[in-house]
């Protein structure tokens, strides 16, 4: 019987990795994460979300006849994850703030706050996989079952030091079992909607926190063409994103789309659809799950966001710790501060930030 940490946020997928545990006979904690600023009146919408959601997990937790607790990490969320989202805004990267709050906060605050309580694992409900061919060789990190909400882009960070505490009881399951089974249990979050936005950002419109937060990265520029023409004017260059083109405010003979922010001119780049087409970029940050960086180019298949196709791809380091990849056919709107996650199969070998979409060569 091991000792295990649940994060629960109320929802039906740790619900039932919680219930799962439970049964098997496993000392089981369920734990929600209170990461808001209570003192914060623009989050008062996450605030009211968040007070539900542990209410949530505080019934699941009755229904299952375990403890549950509320820690907080009210301080590292903000400098981890909204300070981190607002700089990278502001030096013209489009981030995720989820890969930092798994990185930082669920697997990295809570894995240690687990290992000093005297936990032996901390379990979450991501739609991912851990495996092991035996107990000497490494921890492999796989793919969900349930491809269309396979999480493993979400959680590509972790190593080996995390995966030997980690638990993922429901990345063998599809939704739809998910949900029967946490139903059949009589579990309160059985159909409970998902959430669809930024945790902190009510309404999922991020431009209204950079307004209020950071005023002072929104200041006017050219819209420029391709041949460096100034066809208009933007409000701020956070205020956009790679591929984007609704709310330009320019027109020409066929639709133009956001192409490149160009930090140094603050100027906004746009062109006609093919010219977001990259064949390669450059990759910064990278971490491995076996912990090894190649040290030799690589065959891969890269995702570049969390619910994109993988692309076949070859991958070579860099000098200064970065990797470059070049793409075995284009892809569009490879955008600057999202990941690219390298696969082979279903084993994630690892990833790193976007930092450049390079011209073709």
């Amino acid at each position: 019987m091991a000792k295990i940490i649940v994060a629960m946020s109320g929802g039906v997928d740790s619900s039932l990795a919680a219930a799962l545990l439970h049964e098997a006979g496993h000392e089981v904690v369920g734990v929600t994460m209170h990461l808001w600023d209570d003192d914060d009146e623009r989050l008062a919408e996450s605030l009211c979300c968040a007070a539900e959601m542990a209410e949530s997990a505080r019934r699941v937790c009755a229904r299952l006849g375990i403890p549950y607790y509320v820690f907080n990490y009210q301080q590292e969320f903000r400098r981890h994850v909204i300070e981190y989202f607002i700089h990278a805004y502001a030096q013209g990267y489009t981030p995720n703030p989820c890969l930092e709050c798994n990185r930082e906060i669920k697997f990295r605050a809570l894995l240690e706050r687990a290992r000093a309580l005297g936990f032996d694992y901390v379990a979450t409900g991501h739609y991912a996989r851990i495996a092991r061919e035996h107990e000497h060789a490494p921890y492999q990190l796989l793919r969900a079952i349930d491809r269309e909400k396979d999480q493993s882009y979400m959680v590509y960070m972790l190593g080996q030091g995390d995966l030997a505490r980690l638990m993922f009881p429901i990345g063998g399951l599809t939704k739809p079992q998910v949900r029967d089974m946490a139903a059949a249990r009589g579990l309160p979050s059985a159909y409970r909607e998902e959430s669809q936005d930024i945790c902190f950002v009510p309404g999922g419109d991020y431009r209204n926190l950079l307004r209020e937060a950071a005023p002072e990265s929104l200041v006017p520029g050219p819209i420029v063409d391709l041949q460096g023409r100034e066809i208009g004017r933007h409000r701020g260059l956070p205020l956009y994103t790679i591929g984007q083109r609704r709310g330009l405010g320019v027109s020409g003979g066929v639709p133009l789309y956001v192409v490149d922010l160009d930090v140094g001119r603050n100027a906004l780049i746009v062109g006609p659809l093919e010219a977001m087409l990259r064949h390669r970029f450059d990759v910064d940050r990278p971490t491995f799950v076996e912990g090894q960086r190649p040290e030799e180019p690589f065959r891969c298949e890269v995702q570049v966001r969390a619910h994109a196709a993988p692309a076949p791809a070859e991958v070579a380091p860099l000098p200064a710790g970065r990797l470059r990849v070049r793409l075995l056919a284009p892809l569009k709107a490879i955008t600057p501060g999202q990941a690219a996650v390298f696969y082979d199969g279903d084993r994630v070998i690892g990833g790193g930030r976007i930092v450049r979409s390079g011209q073709d060569t």
